[in-house]
């Protein structure tokens, strides 16, 4: 039996452990048409989300409290950006619907291409990006930017898929490590890289479509075996989604935040006023939770770390 407050719902008891009980969830900043794609820089302490509609990448600097601060932007135009992460040298990596490509963003601030194509055709529109610790960048590549102009630039499904993918920046080679979802979107690998879980939202077109992740076990060479569905949404559908230290996944749902349980099992919920698309883990000490929720960013202090953040 699950007990119900205005900002949570707790359906394991463990879950009660998890979340700061006297905390609340906080709207940092609202103005925009979707946000995406949240990353934070410890080093710089400033986080970093993408508005996708308005083209622009968007930078939030909390104040001194913690509790506040100010939300710039940070490039625009810029190329209807989606998900963004930072590779083992700090630099942003970032999944462009506009420009139908992955690319780096290096320290001195140029930009560098690192992948558009996939066996001579155009990549669809990258979506979100995890770059694993021997330096590989996976991500996903559904169709969404190419539907329509609203998220990117109308246009073809090149290479007649929407697929999983891993670039290796050392030698230039990309490979399709999955091939067989909708739509893939969200991905994440558990703390020590031996699991990858991928988000397929095709029952956004498609009512009687996915809504689930499915669960990945990753060899030693580098790719994929498994792929069985790991937890299914019953609100919306699970976009993006982060582990913290302890395998757990905080996933976005159309009511909040789900926390899931290594197990699958569904643990509770943070509620948010607005559908969510992404999250991670920012602050000194990787415990509080970012939340991108349609027009706003809001935040939330939790009693877990995140991992796999810089």
């Amino acid at each position: 039996m699950s007990t119900r407050t205005n900002e949570y719902e707790i359906i394991e008891s463990k879950f009660g452990h998890l979340i700061g009980g006297n905390m609340r969830l906080r709207q940092l900043w609202t103005g925009a048409a979707w946000t995406e794609g949240p990353v934070y820089f410890r080093d710089g302490g400033f986080l970093l989300f993408s508005d996708i509609p308005n083209d622009r990448i968007m930078r939030f600097v909390p104040d001194l409290s913690g509790l506040d601060g100010v939300v710039s932007v940070y490039r625009q135009p810029a190329h209807n950006t989606n998900g963004h992460t930072r590779d083992d040298e700090g630099r942003l990596v970032s999944c462009s619907h506009g420009a139908r490509c992955v690319f780096r963003t290096e320290l001195d601030g140029t930009v560098t291409t690192l992948v558009d194509s996939y066996q001579g055709k155009r990549l669809n529109s990258p979506n979100d990006v995890v770059v694993k610790s021997d330096g590989t960048v996976w991500f996903t590549d559904p169709p969404y930017g190419i539907l329509t102009d609203l998220e990117g630039n109308q246009g073809d499904m090149e290479y007649g898929g929407a697929h999983v993918f891993r670039f290796d920046p050392k030698d230039g080679s990309l490979e399709a490590v999955a091939t067989d979802f909708d739509k893939p979107n969200g991905l994440a690998f558990s703390p020590d890289e031996s699991i990858l879980y991928i988000a397929d939202t095709g029952a956004s077109h498609d009512p009687h479509g996915p809504r689930h992740i499915r669960k990945f076990d990753v060899r030693d060479d580098n790719t994929l075996g498994g792929g069985e569905v790991f937890a299914i949404c019953h609100n919306g559908l699970f976009d993006g989604f982060r582990c913290d230290t302890e395998g757990r996944i905080w996933s976005s749902a159309g009511d909040g935040v789900h926390c899931i349980d290594v197990d699958g099992t569904l643990l509770g919920k943070i509620h948010v006023p607005e559908v969510v698309s992404n999250v991670c883990f920012g602050g000194r000490k990787k415990n509080r939770l970012y939340i991108c929720g349609t027009t706003s960013l809001y935040a939330i202090w939790v009693n877990v770390n995140g991992a796999q953040q810089p």
